[in-house]
């Protein structure tokens, strides 16, 4: 709101103008109030804002594989609760770090293959305070990003401050142009995802890793849409792939296929000692519930174990998105277990969304500008574990009905 001079602002019209764009846009966020109904997720409870409930299957939820319900985690999360209480009672470094947090970097650095682990309260924290805090134990670092990289790791980098580049998403020509044209002699980090969430493709991490041997640049993967349902061990696509041992930093998340609350890295002792030594996002923040790094460990040691949830995973993935094919939706299919389905539209992807919730039941969030870029407007399903056939037949047959019922066009163009 430009003033003009000799003028107060009004800040409440400010406030009502900028909410107003969001909804003249088809924009605005709407959180829907559930309650998820333990040992029978994916189904749940929504409350109406008028006080009135309805039976609901949720579709978009990121518990991958079910594990916020699973007894082993649930098991251990009890036992610490009694044993420790609710909260951790301080930082890591004032009196917050306990036997639970120390056994679950000892799991995460096992999982990866590395030295050493640090926790944070959120993946995006983990990323936000390691990427910032680089720069200061690399000076004049270069951070070069993928255009499509998650807003955690552009805030990092942002944050900073210094050299940083954008290579176009998945462009590894383009990133060669990019590395070439800089100083040989300058510190180098290459900063990527595994999975890409909204689209569900793969990064080219052999090709990546490539580059960074040739031109002395560390590697930086975030993983947080494969921890737990990739590779062997539930490490993420860079183990499936064989490439752990050439990813200098990891990062991982707690709270997706875990079923828990958190995130974290893994790397070098030395590496990992550094960012826990200068990173505010880890110093000044109180840690995990000692019951949260219980269930956390308990989930990522089960997961190290059974393959059972991981294939089955894959199975309902394949499964619905061969059924949104046969009826011609404009789907893309990269492989991953992220099922998007392009509307282009954010209107049209809210009320699609909201059509499904309250005719039939189904919680399937729209995803809008800024998360995607505009006019790849979405809606990201998540099949898992424990979506069954019945779950997924009657959302085949309600996608396929409101796609007639809305006009919209069936095997448009999505890639």
């Amino acid at each position: 709101m430009q003033l003009e001079p000799g003028m107060t602002m009004d800040y409440n019209a400010a406030l009502d103008a900028s909410l107003q764009r969001l909804r003249d846009e088809g924009r605005y966020r709407t959180f829907i109030d559930i309650a998820r109904d333990q040992g029978r997720f994916p189904q749940a409870v929504w409350t109406r804002p008028d006080g009135s409930q309805k039976a609901i299957t949720v579709w978009c939820g990121n518990d991958y594989l079910g594990m916020g319900q699973h007894p082993v985690v649930l098991a251990a999360m009890h036992q610490a609760l009694d044993e420790a209480g609710a909260g951790s009672g301080g930082t890591r470094n004032i009196s917050g770090t306990t036997r639970w947090h120390k056994a679950l970097e000892a799991e995460l650095a096992d999982l990866h293959g590395k030295e050493a682990a640090l926790v944070f309260t959120s993946a995006y924290v983990a990323n936000d305070a390691t990427l910032s805090t680089l720069r200061t134990v690399f000076p004049g670092l270069i951070i070069y990003s993928d255009a499509l990289n998650h807003n955690s790791m552009i805030e990092g980098i942002r944050r900073g401050g210094g050299e940083k580049r954008v290579f176009r998403h998945n462009d590894v020509a383009h990133l060669r142009e990019l590395l070439t044209a800089d100083d040989p002699k300058a510190p180098k980090l290459i900063a990527f995802e595994s999975i890409y969430s909204m689209d569900g493709d793969f990064g080219p991490i052999a090709a990546i890793c490539d580059l960074a041997a040739e031109f002395r640049a560390l590697t930086y993967l975030d993983e947080v849409h494969a921890v737990g349902m990739y590779g062997p061990r539930g490490a993420g696509v860079a183990e499936r792939d064989g490439l752990m041992g050439r990813i200098d930093i990891v990062n991982g998340t707690l709270a997706k296929a875990y079923g828990v609350f958190g995130g974290y890295i893994a790397g070098t002792e030395r590496m990992v000692d550094a960012i826990r030594s200068y990173a505010p996002g880890f110093i000044f923040t109180t840690s995990l519930p000692p019951a949260v790094a219980a269930g956390a460990s308990a989930s990522v040691r089960f997961l190290k174990q059974d393959n059972g949830l991981r294939d089955l995973h894959q199975t309902q993935a394949r499964i619905l998105k061969q059924r949104f094919k046969a009826l011609g939706l404009p789907i893309v299919d990269h492989g991953s277990h992220i099922v998007p389905v392009h509307v282009g539209n954010p209107v049209h992807c809210k009320m699609l969304s909201d059509l499904l919730l309250e005719d039939h039941g189904i919680y399937v969030q729209p995803i809008n500008f800024p998360t995607v870029p505009r006019g790849t407007e979405r809606l990201r399903f998540t099949p898992s574990p424990v979506h069954g056939p019945e779950e997924i037949d009657h959302l085949v047959k309600a996608m396929d009905q409101l796609w007639s019922q809305c006009a919209l066009n069936r095997a448009e163009a999505a890639a």
